[in-house]
């Protein structure tokens, strides 16, 4: 990051004492920084460099500096300071003819780090794998992170149906067997605090996305001891899925199979793969 102006005095901004106002993070254009200023813990120019990382995907796969500063909300030349530093860490690269920026490998390595460092994930690979063996069918390991499901483990099958569906993949909720299933072991209270917070809307004809018949899809899950969805998000894709609980029964992922309906019916589907789920997501489960 730049260095702080340690020779002048402090400016009277109002601003909390340790804001590095060098680092352009103090800014009013940005919504995504509101009630994060305020924090006194909060680095803001951390907030900042990760968020310059985050506007890249696959709608903005390169951008230039003015771009980057547009979609961070920041100025000109405080993404020039972030971008900067950023390539010097080696999180991006930048063409030295169209003087764009785009992440490169390295930003691989928190991910890393993070499948080769979670307790749940190590002790799910093995029967991730002898599903993936015995049934021939796709199968994910999924977590719950605000109202999405994040795939952190995708074994696929050669009949996969969604290729672009790969770890790191965010789903909402709602309209997933794993997020469904991650539900069905919170409160009553707390799952319905949840559905609340999403913005529900039909993905397919057949998507469960009204409040009142989510909440009871929810509670009938919770009955069953896993969930369903048949055709909520894709077209053709019929998925099952069971909670994985952590100390205290608190659900901390689920593991799903996804079969295709060109393949099985919805009621072939779960009387199959429903007992493989629930076994192996026990399994998993610490007790």
């Amino acid at each position: 990051m730049a260095p702080r102006r340690s020779a002048s005095p402090a400016p009277k901004t109002g601003v909390p004492a340790g804001t590095d106002l060098d680092a352009g993070t103090v800014t009013t254009e940005n919504p995504g920084s509101e009630g994060r200023a305020g924090d006194p813990l909060m680095v803001m120019s951390v907030d900042k460099a990760f968020r310059v990382l985050h506007a890249f995907d696959s709608s903005r796969p390169s951008m230039s500096l003015t771009q980057v500063a547009a979609a961070v909300g920041m100025d000109k030349s405080a993404a020039q300071r972030f971008t900067y530093t950023l390539e010097k860490l080696g999180y991006l690269r930048k063409d030295p003819v169209t003087k764009r920026f785009e992440l490169t490998v390295r930003s691989l390595d928190i991910a890393h780090h993070y499948l080769h460092s979670n307790a749940m994930l190590q002790r799910a690979m093995p029967y991730l794998m002898h599903l993936s063996k015995t049934t021939e069918e796709t199968i994910n390991l999924t977590m719950m992170d605000g109202t999405e499901i994040v795939f952190v483990s995708r074994f696929m099958s050669r009949h996969v149906l969604n290729t672009d569906v790969i770890v790191g993949t965010r789903m909402p909720a709602y309209c997933t067997a794993p997020g469904i299933a991650i539900l069905s072991r919170l409160p009553a209270a707390e799952a319905a605090e949840l559905v609340d917070r999403m913005d529900l809307k039909p993905y397919t004809p057949t998507t469960t996305w009204k409040r009142d018949e989510l909440l009871a899809k929810i509670a009938q899950s919770a009955v069953n001891g896993y969930a369903t969805a048949f055709e909520e998000f894709y077209h053709g894709d019929l998925s099952v899925a069971a909670a994985i609980t952590g100390s205290g029964g608190v659900p901390v992922g689920a593991l799903n199979i996804a079969v295709s309906r060109a393949r099985f019916t919805p009621e072939e589907m779960e009387e199959r793969f429903a007992p493989l789920v629930v076994a192996a997501a026990g399994s998993v489960s610490q007790r």
